[in-house]
C-alpha cells in the first residue's frame, strides 16, 4: 500500500471552484487500476486549506496516474492555489517516501 497525500492552500475567492474540479475528479479516480482510495478533504481550521489523500496497492500504479490526464486536469486546476502544493508519499510501512512542494507547473 501507498499513500499520496496532496495538502493545498487555495485563495478564498477561488476555492468553490477548485472544490468543485477536484469533487468531480474523486470519482472517476477511484476507477483507476490499484487505485484503493480516493478522498477529498477540507480542513475544519482554515477552509482554503484541502487535501486529496489517496491510497495505492503499488508504486507503479501510482506512478501511472501521476502521468494520468486526469491528474494532468488536477495540476491544471492548481493554478487557483495561494502557494505550491506539498505532496506527500509513504509506503505501507508508514515511511515517508518523499515530501515535496511543487509548483503547479512542475
Amino acid at each position: 500500500m501507498i499513500l499520496l497525500i496532496i495538502r493545498m492552500k487555495v485563495l478564498a475567492e477561488k476555492r468553490k471552484e477548485l472544490s468543485q474540479t477536484i469533487a468531480s475528479l474523486i470519482g472517476s479516480l477511484r476507477t483507476e487500476k490499484g487505485c484503493r482510495r480516493g478522498d477529498f478533504y477540507q480542513s475544519m481550521e482554515n477552509e482554503n486549506e484541502l487535501c486529496i489523500l489517496e491510497e495505492w496497492d503499488t508504486g507503479e500504479n501510482l506512478n501511472s496516474h501521476l502521468k494520468s490526464e486526469r491528474y494532468r486536469v488536477l495540476r491544471g486546476a492548481m493554478s487557483l492555489l495561494q502557494e505550491p502544493f506539498e505532496r506527500e508519499v509513504w509506503d505501507g510501512g508508514g515511511t515517508k517516501k518523499k515530501t515535496k512542494k511543487v509548483v503547479s507547473s512542475d
